[in-house]
């Protein structure tokens, strides 16, 4: 029996060996394969969040699994929060990070290092379901939240002293429509898929205001350490063949049809 086995596997590498199969043996491949830590947000559907078994889910999650199985590394993912996220990747205890971060000019000269863009999403406003509000012009004297950090805070910023309204951050989504439901303020901005996808499904009884969006911009992928362009550089041709085999179109149906 022994004597047979040796025979099968003598035969096997000779057959890889002539077939062009490389020296490395598929074990070693596997347990060679690079390893990288992944930081993402919390609470950010449909791009980031927890489902009813607790696995961690959404369009980010998805596309990050698609380009890593294509380009062939591991990675651990680390939950935290954007402000966490961005912490980690900065302190060097995650490589990157892929939260439905929009790539901006202000972000690259403070040290963000993009991907390619891997979706393009605008800024909106939404209001509890009873809200008289309607537009942009009804938030004279209001209070309106934004999540720290991001492109939805910026937008608030650049537009506060036209429409007159007061901005309010908060940490996370989560705490920032809590605000508008229980009144503690009077909207929110935030990525304009991320409200239409929540009020779809019921998880947020809101309405999207139509019409105040802002100009739509890329989310990427990111470091914080020109090292780790690798990484960046795995993520880019893996999105590349994803794109070109149909499964991101696949990724983007499954949660925004």
């Amino acid at each position: 029996m022994k004597k047979t086995l040796a025979l099968i596997m003598a035969l096997a590498m000779m057959v890889c060996l002539f077939a062009g199969c490389g020296e490395a043996p598929v074990e070693e491949t596997v347990e060679g394969a690079k390893h990288f830590v992944i930081a993402t947000d919390k609470g950010f559907s449909p791009f980031e969040f927890q489902d009813a078994e607790g696995n961690i889910v959404g369009i980010d999650m998805d596309i990050l699994k698609a380009i890593a199985e294509d380009q062939g590394f591991t990675y651990d993912l680390q939950y935290v929060g954007w402000d966490a996220a961005i912490a980690a990747c900065q302190a060097g205890q995650a490589d990157g990070m892929i939260a439905g971060a929009s790539i901006t000019e202000e972000r690259k000269e403070s040290g963000w290092i993009f991907s390619e863009g891997y979706y393009d999403a605008t800024q909106g406003m939404a209001v509890a379901a009873e809200s008289e509000i309607a537009s942009l012009s009804d938030l004279s004297g209001k209070k309106v939240a934004v999540k720290n950090g991001t492109m939805s805070n910026q937008y608030a910023e650049s537009i506060k002293e036209e429409y007159g309204f007061e901005v309010i951050t908060f940490p996370t989504s989560p705490d920032m429509y809590q605000a508008v439901l229980g009144g503690q303020v009077d909207a929110c901005f935030d990525d304009t898929p991320i409200l239409k996808y929540n009020i779809m499904i019921g998880e947020l009884a809101m309405k999207y205001v139509d019409g105040t969006e802002n100009e739509p911009a890329q989310y990427g992928f990111a470091i914080f350490d020109a090292e780790k362009q690798e990484l960046v550089d795995l993520f880019n041709a893996g999105l590349a063949n994803i794109k070109a085999n149909g499964k991101y179109d696949e990724i983007i149906a499954t949660y925004l049809g």
